[in-house]
């Protein structure tokens, strides 16, 4: 059997390949039959999979499957379906990869441009500011977090769960911000671009990942604060180093507490100011083009994606 890439799976496929571990839970199906829940993935792309009924396959197989971790590789075969417009894949052997058989740079998804080339941009625009205290908080921020922005996602799952996802959401959203910028005057350009900087930068801290930029999951504060209420504390005691002004640290930590938007989504406020309306915006925007470029390069011309549960389940079109 040919090995396949996750992008080229379809259903109804027998598919056999190599595939890294992105998550692998133990759990019970509904007549309390133990199976395997794991999130597979490769450079093209994730697909949830499912080995039912381990026990079947002996105590030393289950021993293995309850030993799999984030980052594992392993050698799967099963059948691909489809179910609520999204590709499964049923697993039927599944056994540890030989090192030989795979580059490990080949199953770790990444953003397309140079981790370094990416920071570059975003601390020459913080050199560009005019504000010497926005430019000085969005520097020490920079700093602080250098090493992990290098590889580190912009979530657990779902836009910009890819290796410098973060640093690539940051310099989209920071391209898009300067453009709207010329258009609506009444906007401060170092506020827009300092409120990109800071507003997810504590994601380092609330999600756990790897240095291949895979996470499997949210860090004990991250489960119990999240990156809003931990990037308000954060970035509120260097102002207060800084000696920003009253009326500056709270519109940086509005722009911070309102750009979710939504109670339901993290944020108690909504934006009430222009600066934190357009970086609400933006946030959005870069997500769902994101979302749908991903969904896109998984689909043929002429045809529809899958459904995509961070856009509503909407099933994007690919142009002829």
């Amino acid at each position: 059997m040919e090995r396949k890439r996750i992008a080229d799976f379809r259903a109804k496929d027998d598919a056999e390949g190599i595939f890294m571990v992105k998550s692998a839970v133990i759990r019970e199906d509904k007549n309390g039959r133990s199976y395997l829940d794991m999130v597979l993935s490769d450079s093209t792309g994730d697909i949830a999979a499912k080995k039912w009924d381990i026990h079947g396959d002996g105590e030393e197989a289950v021993e293995y499957y309850s030993s799999l971790k984030t980052g594992d590789m392993i050698h799967a075969k099963g059948l691909v379906s489809e179910w609520k417009g999204i590709n499964q894949y049923t697993l039927k052997i599944i056994y540890k990869a030989d090192e030989k058989e795979f580059d490990i740079r080949e199953f770790v998804k990444t953003a397309p441009e140079p981790a370094r080339d990416m920071f570059d941009f975003i601390w020459d625009r913080t050199e560009s500011m005019a504000d010497p205290q926005l430019k000085a908080l969005c520097k020490r921020l920079l700093e602080d977090n250098r090493e992990k922005l290098m590889y580190y996602p912009a979530a657990s799952k779902n836009h910009h769960s890819i290796m410098s996802g973060l640093l690539y959401h940051m310099k989209r959203m920071l391209m898009t911000g300067d453009r709207i910028c010329q258009v609506y005057d009444i906007l401060d350009r170092d506020l827009v671009a300092a409120g990109v900087i800071v507003h997810d930068m504590e994601k380092i801290k609330e999600i756990k990942s790897n240095e291949y930029g895979i996470s499997d999951g949210y860090s004990f504060e991250g489960m119990m604060l999240g990156h809003i209420v931990q990037g308000v504390r954060n970035t509120d005691a260097i102002m207060e180093e800084l000696g920003f002004s009253h009326e500056k640290r709270v519109m940086i930590q509005h722009m911070i507490l309102s750009h979710h938007y939504e109670p339901e989504y993290g944020s108690p406020k909504k934006p009430m100011f222009p600066e934190a309306e357009i970086l609400h915006h933006l946030d959005m925007i870069d997500a769902r083009m994101y979302d749908m470029e991903d969904a896109l390069s998984k689909t043929d011309a002429g045809q529809f994606s899958e459904s995509v549960w961070s856009l509503d389940n909407r099933r994007v079109y690919k142009k002829k």
